[in-house]
């Protein structure tokens, strides 16, 4: 089942027996599809940085589930439950800092747990369910935060929170998506070093619908703010504290100091799932560290003595840097000031 609709861009697409899954690692000079029909493939998928963006990470996830309890469930088999339990184990420490992953699984667990019969069409049609309300979700917050921006302004996006990130339309990217639709919009991009999400993902994307977008260096964002000419910056979100706290790519709290000292506004945009109520502020999120060769690759440098590298990929941008959090289910102007709880 195709629940991408006629958009043109996404990462995932389930057939009812397998989950395709776009390597965005090799975008954009190759469009390639690897596919999956067990849980722990989907693991390294998320893993491996084949599929990446906090929302389809659970989108993924959940479809990881669904396999898992294809593969396994048997009535002939006292222990299919435990393989599952098993592989949901697998899934859920595949990236530790996107909140939708967990959101994601505990929502499978629990139609798991509702089933008393066999559980194969519940279980695939709860990580469709997912799918679809996430594109849903997609689309509101894009018309929120156009009404939030209006049209002649100049936008600066971080890292790829497009429909690449999502099932489809995007969070941040979505808000362009739909301010573009109302009138000229000038966007920047900014290359988001060191796996270049931005060079390689956003321009690419936005290319795909014909929106036109300027590339620029992640150390020219102050200059160009420096110019007047920016307007907002606009990212996604992997985890948002209850305070409002939100973390995201490295180089987002960067730039909402940046945008702070400049006068520029700050939008995140993200589906509620991404929003983790139990966490009281963004000092206990944890704070995926990647392998140092991701920065090392192309430095030719092998003695390790010499040089080393430390490869956070994510950053927490206090809430009283941010001027709107937007959601499906409303915006929350100053989070500093109210916290999201409203939005549970």
């Amino acid at each position: 089942m195709n629940v991408n609709n006629e958009l043109k861009v996404h990462a995932l697409e389930w057939t009812g027996n397998s989950l395709k899954v776009l390597d965005q690692r090799v975008l954009p000079e190759t469009i390639r599809f690897d596919e999956y029909t067990d849980a722990l493939s989907v693991a390294e998928a998320i893993t491996s940085m084949r599929v990446r963006g906090a929302p389809a990470i659970g989108i993924a996830a959940a479809y990881g589930v669904a396999l898992s309890v294809m593969q396994h469930y048997s009535v002939s088999e006292a222990d299919w439950e435990s393989k599952v339990e098993d592989d949901i184990q697998k899934l859920a420490i595949s990236r530790p800092t996107a909140v939708n992953l967990f959101w994601a699984l505990d929502k499978m667990q629990q139609v798991l747990h509702e089933q008393s019969g066999n559980p194969v069409q519940a279980i695939k049609q709860a990580a469709v369910q997912i799918h679809t309300d996430d594109i849903k979700a997609n689309l509101t917050m894009g018309e929120f935060g156009a009404d939030l921006i209006g049209t002649g302004n100049t936008v600066m996006t971080h890292c790829n929170a497009g429909a690449l990130a999502t099932g489809g339309y995007g969070t941040a990217l979505g808000v362009i998506r739909s301010v573009h639709k109302r009138g000229e919009t000038k966007v920047y991009a900014g290359e988001t070093r060191p796996w270049l999400q931005g060079a390689r993902l956003t321009v690419w994307e936005l290319a795909q619908d014909n929106i036109p977008a300027t590339l620029i260096a992640d150390s020219a964002a102050a200059w160009l703010m420096k110019s007047g000419e920016l307007d907002w910056i606009i990212v996604g979100a992997d985890r948002i504290a209850a305070n409002g706290d939100v973390a995201n790519k490295i180089g987002t709290y960067s730039l909402a100091v940046l945008a702070k000292q400049h006068g520029v506004k700050m939008m995140v945009v993200a589906p509620v799932s991404t929003i983790d109520f139990a966490m009281e502020s963004g000092a206990g999120i944890e704070i995926e560290q990647r392998n140092k060769n991701e920065l090392l690759a192309d430095c030719y440098i092998n003695d390790e003595s010499i040089v080393t590298a430390w490869n956070p990929v994510f950053d927490v941008t206090p809430a009283s840097l941010i001027t709107a959090i937007v959601t499906e289910k409303g915006v929350v102007l100053e989070p500093a000031e109210n916290g999201v709880r409203s939005l549970k």
